[in-house]
């Protein structure tokens, strides 16, 4: 609203919110038309009037202009008659436009346009008013052609079809009741179903687990097995084998007798080095300390002292050491306890035939032994175990023949122990 020379006063459409200008004729409205328009007017069922797909919704309230005395407005009128016909001029057009908007759904004032476009719903209103008129009338004819009808019949009907519509709606009653069970059915079968899926997956975890568990167990027993096979064959092997044979290897080298490859003896044409002639004494004496522990055997006498290289035969009577070593030399020809412990270890081979012998068995060794000689059967033929007065190749025969007895006596005695 501007205030100049000239007085313009706008409202705004309640639709489009355009400006709009009122036609003179509204400040000249009297009490008896602003009376017939406060009637109320004939409001149909509801019914949704669109325009352009959208409704004619309030959005800004029609305002009034009041005195700008208190300083509400921020306008200012100046002069006093023109403030006066202003003020009478709005009160009319605001109290017509409340009027009409109170007695109808659309909020006024509206443009030309926007009241075009109502004008037009309300044509198809109408239209479809007059619509529904004709068919009721049409309906309401053809009731007349078909007649009257009898009350009792219709009433009997009424009453069947209120029967019928309890009987449905009990049945109704009972289908939801029905529902509401197989609804609580369907929940347990589904927690059911889950809690039977968690039990398959861990069932299935498990199941996995012990069959990973079986496969190891049947690999580790596989592999236990095949290890018992492998030391049940050694176990046969070695049961077969016999331990003095395979730890003391008794043979022959030419003229010489061995153990365990050391010669025993000496020759003119083969001067064997003394450390080799004593290791071969030292395993010949541990070889039947060895025989006679597993015979329970004690020599009398003599006690045989295994100690490598330097093994010694002990006179339990005198406690007197006779070495089976020797270094050579002519010293060493004047020295007899080598001889002496030689003789002796002979006399304990001889106790160890002796023991044996009473027991029955049959047991005879090869070659006749007595008082540190040895007699070769074959040839009848006796010789000496000594060194002194004596050739080196009767020696070293000697020392051959007591070897082939002391095998003889492994081979005994791995006989009657092969048990164990």
């Amino acid at each position: 609203m501007k205030m100049e020379n000239n007085v313009y006063i706008s409202f705004v459409c309640q639709r489009c919110l355009q400006p709009l200008c009122l036609d003179p004729t509204f400040s000249n409205v009297g009490e008896h038309r602003i009376a017939e328009l406060s009637l109320p007017l004939f409001s149909p069922p509801d019914v949704e009037l669109e325009f352009q797909n959208t409704n004619f919704d309030h959005f800004i309230p029609a305002f009034s202009l009041t005195d700008s005395s208190n300083g509400s407005n921020g306008f200012t009128i100046l002069g006093d008659a023109e403030a006066s016909n202003l003020s009478y001029h709005m009160k009319v057009a605001s109290g017509l436009f409340d009027i009409i908007s109170g007695n109808t759904e659309i909020n006024h004032p509206l443009c030309e346009e926007c009241t075009d476009a109502l004008l037009d719903i309300m044509d198809q209103h109408f239209r479809m008013i007059e619509d529904d008129c004709l068919h009721y009338k049409l309906y309401l004819e053809k009731l007349n052609k078909e007649g009257d009808y009898d009350i009792q019949t219709l009433t009997r009907e009424l009453e069947e079809l209120c029967k019928e519509e309890t009987r449905l709606s009990e049945e109704l009653k009972s289908c939801e009741e029905e529902e509401r069970c197989v609804k609580d059915d369907i929940a347990k079968a589904e927690a059911d179903k889950e809690q039977i899926e968690n039990d398959e997956d861990r069932f299935w975890k498990q199941y996995n687990k012990y069959s990973r568990d079986l496969f190891c167990l049947e690999d580790e027993y596989r592999s236990t097995e095949y290890q018992l096979n492998y030391a049940q064959f050694h176990l046969d092997r070695l049961k077969k084998t016999n331990v003095f044979n395979t730890t003391f290897h008794i043979w022959h080298k030419g003229h010489f007798g061995t153990i365990n490859n050391f010669r025993l003896g000496r020759l003119p044409s083969a001067p064997v080095d003394w450390s080799e002639i004593n290791a071969a004494w030292g395993q010949t004496t541990l070889l039947l300390v060895a025989l006679a522990r597993k015979s329970n055997l004690t020599f009398q006498k003599y006690r045989l002292v295994p100690y490598g290289s330097h093994s010694y035969v002990e006179v339990l009577a005198d406690h007197k050491e006779l070495p089976l070593y020797g270094s050579g030399g002519f010293r060493f020809l004047l020295n007899p306890k080598f001889d002496s412990a030689m003789v002796a270890f002979l006399d304990c081979l001889q106790q160890f035939k002796e023991e044996v012998e009473k027991g029955k068995s049959g047991f005879n060794l090869p070659y006749r032994m007595e008082k540190g000689k040895i007699k070769d059967s074959g040839t009848g033929k006796s010789y000496s175990i000594t060194i002194q007065f004596n050739s080196e190749e009767q020696w070293t025969k000697a020392l051959k023949l007591m070897l082939t007895n002391l095998k003889w006596v492994v081979a005994w005695v791995a006989s009657q122990f092969c048990n164990d």
